[in-house]
């Protein structure tokens, strides 16, 4: 019988030393805060399950996490960017490493990886866009990759903002999502990451 690794490994599987020896090694490689064996393909679901790992149950990953998530950000970032319905009053009880916010979502505005509730590719392109301070090339370019991974323009970001009273930088999100949408032409999105 050949025994086979989870596809993705936790610090409940490994300490940190035995992870990060088993990537020095070339046996693994870093998802997040875990670790992958080798032979795991990177994909969405690797890297849901590598915040699934760390997050408390019932949050929503987000912007750049969710950018993360779909393939859209190379690195994982810091810290975690989730947030709840306003609806359901989650108070999580460690948060040192994650940025919480309580948002109005319906259920179009997510998808869900075993369990781990995802903006999609479009919220999360408009929730970039309409409340990152500071905006520059990084954030057009993930904004580009996530309208081809979710295979939308700035007009369907435009039509979603305009179904939403009361969204405050919708104005700024439009310029933004039209200049990602411009980079959009001649940015590749790596099949790996998406």
């Amino acid at each position: 019988m050949t025994f086979r690794l989870a596809s993705v490994l936790t610090p409940r599987d490994f300490s940190e030393a035995e992870m990060s020896a088993l990537v020095l090694d070339g046996q693994a490689y870093r998802v997040g805060d875990c670790i992958s064996p080798i032979d795991v393909v990177p994909s969405p679901r690797n890297r849901a399950a590598a915040i699934r790992a760390v997050i408390p149950a019932r949050l929503i990953v987000e912007q750049r996490s969710a950018a993360w998530v779909w393939g859209a950000l190379y690195q994982s970032p810091a810290r975690y960017e989730v947030c709840s319905d306003s609806g359901s009053r989650t108070r999580p009880q460690e948060i040192r490493r994650l940025i919480l916010r309580e948002v109005v979502i319906g259920a179009r505005d997510v998808y869900t990886f075993d369990g781990l509730k995802v903006t999609t590719p479009l919220r999360t392109a408009i929730d970039i866009a309409r409340v990152s301070a500071n905006f520059g090339t990084t954030e057009l370019d993930v904004i580009a990759r996530l309208m081809k991974i979710g295979k939308f323009g700035a007009a369907a970001g435009q039509a979603e903002m305009d179904d939403r009273r009361n969204l405050p930088n919708k104005r700024v999100a439009t310029l933004r999502l039209k200049r990602s949408e411009e980079r959009c032409v001649s940015l590749s999105v790596d099949n790996s990451f998406s």
